[in-house]
């Protein structure tokens, strides 16, 4: 499993995201101090507090994504 941080500071970053995510075969978590989310979820991405770096966790490597 890979871990790093990434900020996030709009909705047109949170897409961009969330679109590189959902290309990738492989699980991705994105975890704010309370909550573990989909990446690949626009709607559950909301629900993070985006005043903070986010973790983002997953279970396959690809350049790209990284």
């Amino acid at each position: 499993m890979r871990e790093f941080e990434i900020r996030l500071r709009s909705v047109q970053d949170v897409q961009d995201f969330v679109d590189l995510a959902t290309t990738k075969p492989f699980t991705i978590l994105v975890c704010d101090d309370f909550h573990q989310v989909n990446g690949k979820s626009f709607m559950e991405m909301f629900s993070l507090n985006f005043n903070n770096r986010l973790l983002v966790r997953s279970e396959g490597y690809d350049w790209e994504f990284d």
